[in-house]
């Protein structure tokens, strides 16, 4: 029997195993997207939302290598807002071992009972915004950038430690190159005409700072009443987040809907895939990773729609209509063909809206909790 033991990540040797080891541990996964390294570590030492977070990093290992991973959270802003007092857990990854499993659920556990926490869930973020929800179906299929792909394995191993499901988010792919179904395009029509509504240009507000800013506040406010677990972002999380996306929206695939007045009403952002770029750039950027991910800006068969969303006070307006309209015209324009949407709860508004196009079902991910005892 192996013997393996756990410590925390201390300085950069243990950093850059905690980040590396799923790329062995994923070596021969055909499926597998790897992050880039350097995105990671910002993400595990600089993060915004660590401006308010606590963080604890471990690994596991045997004699000789690495075989567990895992990153324990609180978020004393989520636990605020919705009055708990939970730990999250993310970048948990394993091989099959329930040994290795235990070590790192129990370590973690123990941890947030320290700080008053009663209940850990995960895989999650600091934030609604990052990679969240264990992938329960879909293994045959290629992840977008942003979503965990992680073994069948994972989830028998957490529900052996009395992990049970919390919530499932669901993904779909979509026939893009079909056009919009015309009942919805009627529609997007009265709307437009009823409401005085006008697409603005995303490319011109990229060369204005402020503008930028603002539309991202506005991003974060979108979602505090739709999307599930949502904290309002800090102005901190605000610039990172249209740091790291600014540079890949574009009119080409996006859109941003506006009033009368010029007003942001709405927002559809969809992407070229960069998961096959991701997949060859290996992990870095240098010498070639920079060449497939510019590559993949300008390869439009695949999309996967990041995000979209209303300003609160023109929700359950039904203009999702209106930019799903314009997101199904440009896909046109651009020779798309297929389109995969981003995880929506399950049985939700946002993920029904799909019903109406052609599609299949892509992936379903899950949120898994239990209480601390």
């Amino acid at each position: 029997m192996a013997k393996y033991k756990i410590a925390e990540v201390q300085g950069k040797g243990d950093l850059n195993e905690f980040i590396r080891f799923p790329e062995r541990l994923y070596r021969s996964c055909p499926q597998y997207v790897p992050p880039i390294r350097r995105n990671e570590r910002l993400f595990l030492t600089k993060d915004a939302a660590l401006e308010y977070c606590e963080q604890k990093l471990w690994l596991v290992r045997d004699s000789r290598k690495v075989v567990g991973r895992i990153c324990a959270v609180i978020n004393p802003r989520y636990n605020e807002f919705y009055g708990k007092k939970c730990c999250r857990f993310g970048w948990f990854d394993t091989i099959d071992d329930i040994q290795v499993a235990r070590l790192l659920i129990e370590t973690a556990e123990a941890w947030a009972k320290e700080k008053g926490m009663d209940t850990i869930h995960g895989p999650m973020f600091y934030n609604a915004l990052g990679k969240q929800g264990m992938l329960v179906e879909g293994y045959e299929n290629v992840p977008p950038y942003n979503c965990i792909y992680n073994y069948p394995y994972y989830n028998d191993l957490l529900e052996r430690l009395g992990f049970e499901k919390e919530c499932d988010w669901v993904q779909y792919k979509m026939v893009a190159n079909h056009g919009v179904p015309e009942k919805a395009r009627r529609l997007a029509w009265a709307l437009t005409e009823r409401y005085n509504l006008h697409f603005g240009s995303l490319d011109a507000m990229k060369k204005d700072p402020e503008k930028v800013r603002r539309f991202f506040r506005l991003y974060s406010d979108s979602f505090s009443a739709s999307v599930y677990n949502f904290v309002p972002l800090t102005d901190a999380e605000i610039e990172q987040t249209a740091m790291m996306l600014s540079p890949y929206i574009s009119d080409r695939t996006s859109c941003i809907l506006e009033d009368e007045n010029g007003e942001t009403v709405a927002f559809g952002i969809a992407f070229p895939s960069r998961s096959e770029a991701l997949q060859k750039a290996k992990g870095s950027l240098f010498p070639f990773g920079w060449y497939h991910l510019q590559r993949a800006k300008h390869n439009y068969v695949t999309a996967d729609l990041i995000t979209n969303g209303a300003v609160p006070k023109w929700q359950h307006k039904g203009i999702s209509a209106v930019y799903y309209r314009e997101l199904g015209d440009k896909a046109l324009k651009c020779g798309m063909r297929w389109a995969i949407s981003n995880p929506q709860i399950e049985n939700s508004g946002a993920a029904n809206i799909w019903n109406s196009y052609e599609r299949e079902p892509y992936m379903r991910r899950r949120l898994y909790t239990k209480r601390i005892k």
